[in-house]
């Protein structure tokens, strides 16, 4: 399984958008990894989680072919995860030598979204309504949305994700996990974790995880057993608001045993 994180910062971007904070100058200036596109991945160029306004940059730094991925499952519908004007243009009027429909997959916000967003175009996509704690067959792998504790208007969800006897956690965007998915977890075993950080050193977990919460979740999955020696913990979604740069936060978690994402990691396991 080759994980492919495109993009791994919170909704505004490092840096911001419209900001002129000192980290946000400080990102602009230093560049490289410390400059953060909103988060998505995608796993074996087939699987795609989430569809970012910044879809079209991560296609064109990574090279990307985008009509190979067939499979697109989002975890909300926060804007950052889900721009689906620009899944749009997938259809037969804009895009040409498609021969599959895109099967997107989601709650049902993500689901309601699409059917009205997309309308006339709907016969390149087959849309399908996830629920919570259930396992679906999505291309080659095994999918289970996990409840998370982030977007409480609807059932934002992580992924378990199985695929050739390899598991990955995506991880965010949570707070703290819900008892729920700590039960439904405590069984697994998982290979990868990639985990929301967005808080940095902000003493939060609500809505989105810190540093703080992040190495209390790898104790914790350690103590039962759910990660082994191998497995790779990797922080991800970072706001501009902790005022860290890519140096700053592998000061803080690799003493840990915890990766720092950026834009562009890959991940092999």
């Amino acid at each position: 399984m080759e994980i492919r994180l495109l993009g791994t910062a919170a909704a505004e971007g490092i840096p911001a958008l419209f900001c002129q904070c000192e980290h946000c100058e400080r990102a602009r200036k230093l560049g490289g990894k410390n400059i953060r596109t909103r988060t998505s991945a995608i796993i074996d160029r087939e699987l795609k989680i989430d569809f970012p306004p910044d879809t079209f940059m991560h296609i064109l730094i990574e090279g990307m072919e985008i009509s190979t991925f067939q499979h697109l499952i989002i975890t909300h519908t926060h804007h950052d995860h889900f721009f689906p004007e620009d899944i749009k243009m997938r259809s037969e009027i804009y895009a040409h030598g498609i021969e599959y429909p895109l099967s997107i997959s989601g709650n049902e916000s993500v689901v309601s979204t699409c059917k009205k967003v997309l309308n006339h175009t709907l016969q390149a996509f087959t849309i399908q309504e996830f629920k919570p704690f259930q396992t679906y067959k999505v291309g080659k792998a095994q999918v289970t949305p996990l409840k998370a504790d982030h977007k409480p208007d609807e059932n934002s969800y992580i992924y378990f994700i199985e695929k050739n006897g390899k598991s990955c956690l995506y991880g965010h965007d949570t707070g703290w996990f819900p008892n729920e998915t700590f039960d439904w977890l405590s069984d697994k075993t998982m290979d990868v974790m990639i985990l929301d950080c967005t808080n940095g050193l902000i003493d939060s977990r609500k809505n989105h995880m810190n540093i703080a919460a992040v190495k209390q979740l790898k104790e914790t999955f350690e103590k039962n057993r759910n990660i082994h020696q191998d497995t790779r913990i990797i922080a991800t979604h970072f706001s501009h608001n902790i005022g860290l740069t890519h140096k700053d936060l592998e000061a803080l978690l690799h003493p840990h045993g915890i990766d720092v994402a950026y834009d562009g990691m890959k991940i092999d396991i």
